[in-house]
């Protein structure tokens, strides 16, 4: 059965136990949370705070941890692809901070995405940087493990990103990393290098795909353009996928509760 989730910025300044509510009553099942949204300058009494606050929402309203994405957005310059150890060894324990918070909300997604991060650094190849990425992610499987979670590599087009843009890439990496800890996921919005369609991307990639992640190629809400999702939500059911599709939309709509609510419609339709 398909679960649906939203990411949580959508609703900007809202009360996050306000947005619990409309998502719950929306009829979505989790939140993914932005890290940034919820522990301002990463101290630990912040993380510790944000858990706690996280915790709340999601108990109150019977909603479950879907996971996080926008991983390295933070006060602090981090660079996981960096060829100069000291900010890669600072993007390393961060990610390992965000999976033990993940641990304390019951496990989940980390979805790697955060271009700017993991983009080829001035003078450095783009070879280089995938080499040192597939090191970190490697470095970082056992950990996600330990705290019943995945890191899930996004394929960002070359729009916002130099490295890893396309789905074939992304699994060449997550095969070659090996990890039970690491696997990939599906962003319909991020296919701008893709020269399939979705419903074919998610059947060859069937066997690293652990979810995704729907909006429209412009950012908005499924159903809100002129995507036709049928076909992949299709491949979806056949190819047996069971992960958590979550919305993410890059814009705050002036009418959370009426945009969130249609969505999940608008999807529950394609279900067949």
């Amino acid at each position: 059965m398909i679960r649906y989730a939203l990411c949580n910025e959508l609703f900007g300044p809202l009360d996050p136990f306000e947005a619990g509510k409309i998502t719950k009553s929306a009829g979505y099942e989790g939140i993914e949370f932005a890290p940034y949204t919820f522990f301002g300058s990463f101290s630990s009494g912040e993380i510790r705070a944000g858990i706690g606050e996280m915790k709340k929402v999601l108990g109150e309203n019977g909603l479950q941890f879907a996971g996080f994405h926008w991983l390295l957005v933070s006060p602090r310059p981090l660079s996981l692809v960096s060829p100069d150890k000291k900010p890669r060894q600072a993007a390393l324990d961060h990610l390992r901070l965000l999976l033990a918070a993940a641990g304390e909300l019951g496990g989940g997604n980390l979805i790697l995405g955060s271009p700017k991060q993991r983009s080829a650094c001035p003078g450095q190849s783009v070879e280089e940087a995938k080499t040192i990425l597939k090191e970190n992610l490697a470095a970082l499987g056992d950990c996600a493990v330990s705290h019943n979670s995945r890191i899930l590599l996004e394929a960002l087009d070359h729009s916002q990103c130099d490295v890893v843009n396309t789905l074939d890439e992304a699994g060449e990496m997550v095969r070659a990393v090996n990890s039970s800890g690491v696997s990939g996921m599906f962003d319909f919005h991020n296919t701008g290098d893709e020269t399939e369609s979705w419903d074919a991307l998610i059947r060859r990639n069937r066997e690293t795909l652990r979810h995704v992640h729907i909006n429209e190629m412009d950012g908005g809400p499924p159903g809100s353009g002129s995507s036709d999702y049928v076909p992949a939500f299709k491949a979806l059911r056949e190819t047996g996928f069971s992960g958590w599709i979550s919305m993410e939309i890059f814009s705050r709509p002036a009418d959370p509760a009426g945009t969130v609510t249609g969505a999940i419609r608008f999807m529950r339709a394609l279900e067949g």
